[in-house]
């Protein structure tokens, strides 16, 4: 029988069954290169003291401290009798934390958690009177008092602590490394397929990978942790950068029309009636887009602009250069708010232009159709007719363009608004309604910075906007602190007030809608443990809008929008706020993207805590689309030393949204970031964090590009297509292949 290579052994052959098991079960680890890749979280040194002041709260997670005191107390049960229970407080130089063990165990605890006497202790972090604890948590003693063998090994080196769990604690995981490198290393690491080129290797003087392995996970020195990291990281920036390489490569293998502007078409006379000029970032940014479509190959281009920057300006100069050259451009929005908005912005800026085959149409115009789900059957019918015949150049839809019944005379190019709304299915199946593949543009407003683009969308090529249009106005934000501080509150409605007698109008978004139970719960279980000490479920726009009529807004046109009212409805009450007919408009997010009301000035968020840093960023573009000043009010009723509160600050105190998409990234953890954006890349980054390995991954990227032109099937790097295999199973591998 062919023996298993080395890293696909199954856990089972090596640790036993029940071991394997748990490990599968709850740390996702089922061979042997998976448990080699759980790289240890970090490493404590024996004569160390590591950071309790920083300790997550709702985590399993291992520390290395001294006992300073332990003393048994007797409590009543409620009617049952008394218990004992025993409280050990540790140290480490930075903060103290409490140990509870209850019940028999006690005294036996009690003997062994000496003051003086140092472990490692397991368990998950938890808060009891504003205090941290860990409620009967695993211990491991550390002291002279182990035996010579356990003080030898953990005398002189450091300690790997690995994220763990509560059925598996670090050193059960560090036994199980232990015997895993020890087998490899006894058959001299064979199989072992190292992914880098030696070229590469040796050129950028990097560790071989049995040694950076070893290095990893039983450093001698930090020198070797680093060496290891190093490695480490080269490994997965380069093996994902050739998976986006070889994608770009596919792309370029694939015919595309290609769509040149014609002079004196559409574009030119849309453009010479324009009444302002173009930014030069937009003219920089259209000529790289217009340069892609001159291609026989198909565009892949991501396009990140703030919010405000003119992308759908972009966008629709593109789209006419297609309708110039003959083909037919199709925009997908997220919601049919925003495709509704959409097509009467693209209907408004083009005016006659817009009304090909219409009385009173321009001699070059054509027709701008819109489809969504909720339209109705004559109106869908006809735009249907238009896109099959060609006589509608644009449309401008949601997933409904996807449905199988659409069909296009021409479609030349698809561009996607709010990317990472869109699932990579949805994207492919409008792309292969081309009679050859569409060029495609991409379109963000939140913006990414430029690891994250490299890694994430690294199949695309990044076009950024960050000049905001002449006559857009600053926007002041400020954080409310509501229970602090009520009166703020009470300003902040004067403030709407105000703007509202100065004829603007004003925003205030909630993060419930207020009709459900179900959502109250799903709400609440939502919170985050910060919010959890309050028990309040999350502010609603029926109920916030209720009080707001009767209450500091008495006497305003004030109307509510959300996503469970009728379309029709919704489509009525943007119209009204649109034209100056409400005053105030009390929302959910379904503002956040793509609405465009330049009279509004105010906005205030309720529960703003409750929102993450770039959905805030968007929201708060909404208003200052205008000559006047926006203001945007955060109100939050966290306590000021709350990360949440910390968060708002962030977010008030700049308008740069690459600089706090870099805040965002540091305050979650990029796997959300990644993960909401390709499913493969989360699962493949260990090592690898994007916003500090900024340089790891443009080299990286330069590399693969190399080897996949000289190379596009891996014929000459056996390991690396298999380390490429081992990252694209199945399922990623069609995502990346759908890309």
């Amino acid at each position: 029988m062919e023996r298993v290579p080395v890293l696909d052994e199954p856990l089972k052959n090596l640790l036993g069954a029940a071991t394997a098991k748990v490990m599968a079960e709850h740390l996702d680890l089922r061979t042997v290169g998976d448990l080699l890749h759980h790289y240890p979280r970090r490493y404590a040194e024996r004569g160390e003291l590591t950071a309790l002041a920083d300790l997550p709260l709702d985590e399993h997670v291992t520390v290395v401290a001294q006992v300073a005191d332990a003393r048994v107390l007797t409590f009543n049960k409620g009617g049952r009798g008394k218990g004992q229970r025993l409280e050990v407080t540790i140290t480490d130089g930075s903060g103290r934390m409490q140990l509870v063990f209850f019940g028999r165990g006690v005294h036996f605890h009690q003997k062994e958690l000496l003051p003086g006497r140092r472990g490692m202790f397991a368990g998950k972090v938890g808060v009891f009177n504003r205090k941290l604890q860990l409620t009967h948590p695993e211990y491991k003693l550390l002291d002279a008092e182990s035996s010579d063998e356990t003080v030898k090994a953990f005398a002189n080196e450091l300690l790997p602590i690995y994220p763990a769990c509560k059925q598996l604690e670090s050193w059960t995981i560090e036994q199980s490394v232990s015997i895993a490198l020890d087998s490899l290393a006894a058959t001299g690491w064979a199989g072992l397929a190292d992914p880098l080129p030696p070229a590469l290797r040796e050129g950028r003087g990097l560790t071989e990978l049995p040694e950076a392995l070893q290095k990893v996970h039983r450093p001698r020195t930090k020198a070797d942790i680093e060496d290891a990291r190093e490695r480490l990281k080269w490994d997965e920036a380069f093996v994902l950068q050739v998976a986006l390489a070889r994608r770009r490569y596919a792309d370029t293998q694939l015919p595309a029309v290609a769509r040149r502007p014609t002079p004196g078409g559409l574009l030119g006379a849309f453009d010479a009636k324009l009444p302002f000029t173009l930014t030069d970032g937009q003219k920089k940014v259209s000529k790289e887009i217009f340069d892609d479509l001159a291609t026989e190959h198909p565009m892949h281009r991501l396009l990140q602009g703030e919010v405000g920057s003119g992308k759908t300006m972009v966008a629709l100069r593109a789209m006419l250069a297609v309708v110039d050259a003959g083909g037919q451009a199709a925009m997908l929005a997220p919601t049919e708010v925003l495709a509704q908005q959409h097509h009467r912005s693209v209907t408004e800026m083009m005016g006659e232009l817009a009304e090909g085959g219409m009385l009173g149409g321009a001699e070059h115009a054509t027709k701008v159709v819109l489809l969504t789900g909720s339209m109705g059957t004559a109106a869908r019918r006809q735009a249907l007719l238009d896109l099959v015949t060609g006589e509608a150049g644009i449309v401008i839809g949601t997933h409904a363009l996807i449905e199988d019944k659409v069909q296009f005379h021409d479609l030349g190019l698809v561009v996607v608004d709010e990317q990472h709304r869109f699932g990579v299915e949805q994207r492919d199946a409008l792309r292969g309604k081309g009679k050859q593949p569409p060029h495609l543009l991409v379109m963000t407003a939140t913006p990414i910075p430029r690891t994250v683009a490299m890694t994430v969308f690294g199949d695309l090529e990044t076009s950024v906007l960050d000049q905001l249009p002449a006559g857009r106005s600053p926007i002041a934000s400020h954080v409310v602190p509501a229970a602090d501080k009520p009166h703020f509150l009470t300003r902040a409605w004067e403030r709407v007030r105000e703007e509202v007698e100065n004829g603007h109008q004003a925003y205030v978004v909630c993060p419930r809608i207020g009709d459900d139970e179900d959502e109250k719960k799903k709400a609440k279980q939502k919170a985050s443990p910060e919010d959890e000490a309050e028990k309040r479920p999350p502010l609603a726009v029926l109920e916030v809008a209720e009080k707001l009529r009767s209450g500091p807004l008495t006497g305003l046109r004030v109307e509510v929008l959300h996503g469970r009212m009728h379309p029709d409805d919704k489509d009525d009450v943007m119209r009204r706020f649109a034209a100056g007919e409400v005053d105030v408009l009390v929302a959910t997010t379904v503002i956040e993207v793509g609405v465009n009301v330049p009279n509004a000035t105010a906005m205030v968020i309720m529960d703003a805590d409750r929102f993450g840093v770039s959905q805030l960023h968007q929201l708060r573009g909404r208003v200052g689309r205008g000559s006047a000043p926006g203001l945007c009010l955060l109100v939050s009723e966290m306590p000021e030393a709350s990360p949440a509160r910390q968060r708002l600050t962030a977010v008030a105190s700049t308008l740069d949204g690459f600089e706090l998409s870099r805040i965002d990234l540091e305050q979650r953890r990029e796997g959300d970031v990644l993960g909401q954006a390709q499913s493969g890349v989360r699962s493949s980054l260990r090592m690898l964090t994007v916003i500090d390995d900024e340089e790891v991954i443009a080299a990286a990227r330069e590399e693969a590009t190399a080897v996949v032109l000289a190379d596009p099937d891996l014929s000459d790097h056996p390991e690396l297509r298999t380390a490429l295999d081992a990252l694209l199973d199945k399922e990623r591998e069609e995502f990346l292949e759908k890309g």
